[in-house]
């Protein structure tokens, strides 16, 4: 690595710590309910990295129909900061609304900078999209629809292709069938 590459990667705490930009990711911190742009505010006030992605909805009164700006994942907001900094967590955590950072025992858990990426560009494209349950290969799940509706069993993937593994587990036996096409709910 050259000396130009390594000043640009390379940044000094306020507390004359050195950090990496290996040392710096995103992770995701729990709010209190409706304070996800409140939250993003003061952080980025404090001088911390922030992204809260919103979703642009059609909500419904009794007398009139508007276009509303909401978080997309209600209760969620994301930082950038480098976890081990105690200075840059405490900011974190002080921020009034904030709940905990999202992890194991509230243990901030790393998020790759590609999966961000994803997000920032589905939601700059206008790409349309619904909402998911987040779903995990080896995962017990319920088909939902069609002639399989209510039909269970563990989702898999080959070649990224999802199946469905349903077993007799007295006999030690089991069939996969394609999910394509139906929806899968977790169970």
């Amino acid at each position: 690595m050259s000396s130009v590459q390594l000043i640009a990667t390379l940044d000094h705490s306020p507390m004359g710590e050195l950090i990496t930009a290996q040392d710096v990711r995103w992770y995701a911190v729990r709010t209190r309910s409706r304070h996800e742009r409140t939250v993003t505010q003061q952080l980025e006030s404090r001088g911390i990295e922030t992204y809260l992605p919103t979703v642009t909805r059609l909500h419904r009164w009794s007398d009139r129909n508007k276009r509303v700006e909401l978080p997309l994942f209600s209760g969620y907001t994301f930082v950038h900061v480098d976890y081990a900094s105690n200075e840059q967590r405490l900011k974190v955590l002080q921020a009034h609304g904030v709940v905990s950072f999202v992890g194991v025992q509230r243990t901030g858990v790393p998020i790759p900078d590609n999966q961000i990426e994803n997000l920032r560009t589905l939601l700059a494209n206008d790409v349309p999209f619904r909402d998911h349950s987040f779903l995990r290969i080896g995962q017990r799940v319920r088909l939902r629809g069609g002639a399989l509706d209510g039909v269970e069993g563990i989702l898999t993937s080959v070649n990224g292709e999802r199946s469905l593994v349903i077993s007799l587990d007295p006999i030690e036996r089991s069939l996969s069938i394609q999910v394509t096409g139906y929806e899968v709910e977790a169970v």
